[in-house]
């Protein structure tokens, strides 16, 4: 899961990064309005977590923004701000939920799960494909009721294509999502093609009913045998 953090306190941005990444999402960050600007256009996330009150504009135009841009980033509004006219013009503007600071990262951890579950699982913390099921709570995969042993990043790439089951990713969306900001760091993508070949080779063994297709010259599908 993909999240994007824009907040222009350090610690609190420093400290939601931090138990983010030890939750196993890829975090990135933005400290200003600007910088949010760039991310929301350029990027798509599993959800968004957007103060108010940032330097350089408001947290509430970035959201007009996204909704003028018709995405579908989940979006939680963490802000000082505690009045109801806040609350409601955030919502209506198309924040799934919005949380009161001072807030505890475990509340805002349920609250992230819960608005994940209900754009994209219909409300479910798990995943059912053909024989495949997902539980994304437990980090846990089962094909037939029966364990298959994921390393994180394999298990990332699955949800991934589970979320977009009709969908054909490239690889470069593959990889923004599943490593976010490091993907500068590296010079092709053949860590994709990697991880995707030992998932299908694990997908094959455990007789799982789906498979992940190559689309030649665009990138990958999540198939049905």
């Amino acid at each position: 899961m993909k999240i994007l953090v824009i907040e222009d306190e350090p610690e609190m941005r420093g400290l939601i990064k931090q138990f983010l990444q030890d939750e196993n999402y890829v975090v990135e960050v933005a400290e200003d309005f600007q910088a949010g600007m760039e991310k929301i256009t350029s990027y798509d996330y599993d959800c968004i977590l957007l103060d108010i009150t940032l330097p350089g504009g408001s947290g509430l135009d970035l959201l007009q923004e996204l909704k003028e841009l018709n995405k579908a980033d989940s979006v939680i509004v963490i802000s000082a701000k505690d009045s109801i006219e806040d609350k409601v013009r955030g919502l209506d503007l198309g924040a799934d939920d919005y949380l009161t600071k001072p807030f505890h990262v475990t509340e805002l951890n349920a609250r992230i799960k819960s608005v994940i579950r209900r754009k994209k699982t219909e409300g479910k913390n798990h995943l059912i494909i053909e024989n495949v099921k997902i539980n994304m709570e437990e980090r846990l995969v089962l094909v037939d009721s029966k364990p298959m042993e994921l390393n994180r990043k394999e298990f990332d790439i699955l949800v991934f294509f589970g979320m977009n089951k009709s969908r054909i990713v490239s690889k470069s969306a593959i990889a923004e999502n599943i490593w976010g900001d490091y993907i500068d760091q590296a010079d092709d993508f053949d860590f994709i093609y990697s991880q995707v070949k030992n998932l299908r080779k694990k997908l094959r063994d455990h007789q799982a009913n789906i498979d992940i297709s190559s689309v030649y010259g665009i990138g990958y599908k999540l198939a049905i045998k």
